[in-house]
């Protein structure tokens, strides 16, 4: 039998790769006209059941950052200088938008967006129609209110070949959108002071800083395995992928040599991922659109890097291979500072963390059977610190626990490849009077096969869960549950031209949101579809 490498390897059948705005308006039921009996040579544009931004009803001025047409790997560089007719920089909201198409073949693309060096936006591109696709993502960009304040370079770039086969050019135009701040319409409150690019180790924070926040925008990516880091396995285990401890990784951030946050990365799919372009035509898999930094909360070394001199503040994924690319951490670094003190003091005074743990266990396959990787990680850390602001002595602490289990069967020659999977992301910091809890739960179950006649299927499902609580003196005063969730189920036959796939697919994506993060204290959305028509698309909320 022709050896058939499923997952990530036929995921070269399309390569790497928010709120992705709707194509059009939610249809609120099941439509009409039944689906085709298989995909033809368009579809529908692609849309998620996330929620579109929510805008003030101020006055708005418009600002196009970037516009340019991406085949090969040129970046764009531009100029932007703010809107002078809403604000100098107190602005209710800033919205960005991204607004592309592309048409003929082309496989997806990984891409990302900087100001003055700060990167506002990581995306991926859907894989286009013969006859052409156009999509939209929109983000909530307010909390860059430091870089947008003045006059930057831009630089975006979505990397791309252009050739006699692969014939898609990225046609894309990126806006700024700034809702004055007017009447009863505030500025976004809870933005930082400063907004620094950590575009080299080596960093000065201002002294007088009393809150400090790392974003890390951490994808593994770039077409090589560690694209699907969680189906890698070890050296001896004969699979197509290899790591050499296995699938466990653990994004961390390091001040001085210490290590100062953990975090668990999203597993995020690509439009092209699990070998199956078909299930990700309409419906993208969560995050994949608009790719969400990892953050951290540093302010426990606030004091130590309050003395003015420069010091190492690092990234760095934890189970990568030694000297193995594929990961991609650009950060941004945060900062309030206290503005009736030009020194903030203070002191780190506890750092614990348990001995971080990953392995994985490989059982050979039984003639005919499969081979199993059982993986089991965890880490654990709790920092604390106090600052002596203005408005006394404020104490920080931060604790976070990461675990990961899952389970990889897959056959000789990996015509069977399926994954059972989950993450935890636990997240405590308490900061003076106030305590936030988050508990993060990231789910990956499926199944490829390649059966008779070349027919491949792919059956998946994906969850993207967080269940967010803040205390303050001992009461909850705020709390917020979000879940996402992605299935489908996608067949067609492989190693033939794309009119002689005879591809079927079905997929569903809810996307719910409670608490004062959704609109109206409630949000939840279906889209459906089948064969890369719109089936349905409700709403509950």
């Amino acid at each position: 039998m022709r050896r058939h490498r499923i997952m990530g390897l036929l995921g070269a059948i399309a390569l790497s790769a928010g709120t992705l705005a709707a194509a059009g308006p939610a249809q609120g039921a099941t439509t009409a006209d039944p689906p085709p009996a298989e995909f033809g040579t368009d579809w529908h544009d692609p849309l998620t059941a996330a929620p579109p931004v929510d805008r003030p009803a101020t006055r708005s001025c418009q600002v196009t950052l970037a516009e340019a047409q991406f085949r090969d790997f040129t970046p764009y560089r531009g100029s932007y200088a703010p809107p002078e007719a809403c604000g100098a920089s107190d602005w209710a909201k800033v919205v960005l938008r991204l607004d592309g198409k592309v048409k003929g073949r082309q496989y997806d693309r990984l891409g990302h967006l900087s100001l003055g060096g700060v990167e506002i936006l990581r995306t991926s591109t859907p894989q286009p129609s013969p006859d052409g696709i156009t999509w939209s993502v929109e983000k909530d960009v307010s909390r860059y209110r430091d870089t947008l304040s003045r006059p930057q370079p831009v630089e975006m770039l979505i990397g791309n070949v252009v050739n006699d086969t692969y014939t898609g050019v990225i046609d894309v135009k990126v806006t700024l959108t700034f809702y004055a701040a007017e009447g009863a319409t505030r500025p976004a409150s809870g933005t930082p002071d400063r907004v620094l690019p950590l575009t080299t180790p080596s960093v000065t924070v201002p002294r007088n800083t009393e809150r400090l926040l790392a974003e890390v925008y951490a994808t593994g990516s770039g077409g090589g395995c560690e694209e699907y880091w969680y189906m890698t396995t070890p050296d001896a285990a004969p699979y197509s992928c290899k790591a050499e401890g296995g699938p466990y990784r653990e994004v961390r951030v390091h001040v001085d040599g210490r290590l100062a946050g953990i975090a668990a990365p999203f597993p995020t799919v690509w439009t092209g991922g699990w070998s199956n372009p078909f299930l990700w035509y309409v419906t993208p898999g969560p995050r994949a659109f608009d790719v969400q930094p990892i953050r951290y909360d540093l302010t426990p070394f606030a004091a130590t890097l309050n003395d003015g001199r420069a010091h190492r503040i690092e990234v760095s994924v934890a189970g990568v291979p030694a000297g193995q690319s594929g990961w991609s951490t650009p950060t941004n670094l945060l900062l309030w500072q206290d503005e009736a003190r030009e020194v903030v003091t203070g002191a780190l005074t506890r750092h614990e963390q348990s001995d971080p743990a990953g392995h994985s266990r490989w059982t050979p396959a039984a003639p005919g059977g499969e081979h199993r990787l059982d993986t089991e990680g965890g880490h654990r850390l709790s920092v604390s610190g106090y600052l002596d602001t203005s408005h006394g002595r404020v104490a920080t602490t931060v604790t976070r626990a990461v675990h990961n289990t899952s389970v990889h069967r897959w056959t000789d020659g990996e015509n069977r490849d399926a994954l059972t999977a989950d993450w935890t992301d636990e997240e405590s910091v308490t900061h003076g009077p106030t305590t936030t809890r988050t508990d993060r739960t990231y789910t990956m179950d499926g199944e490829t096969t390649l059966g008779a006649g070349d027919r491949l299927r792919t059956v998946l499902s994906l969850g993207d869960r967080a269940h967010t609580v803040t205390l303050r003196g001992g009461r909850s005063v705020d709390v917020t549950r979000l879940d996402h969730r992605y299935t489908g189920d996608a067949t067609y036959t492989a190693n033939v031209p794309r009119d002689q796939r005879h591809a079927v697919a079905t997929t569903s994506a809810r996307y719910r949101l409670y608490g004062s993060q959704a609109p109206g204290g409630c949000y939840d959305r279906t889209v459906a579809t089948a064969q890369g028509t719109l089936t349905a698309d409700r709403r509950r909320c």
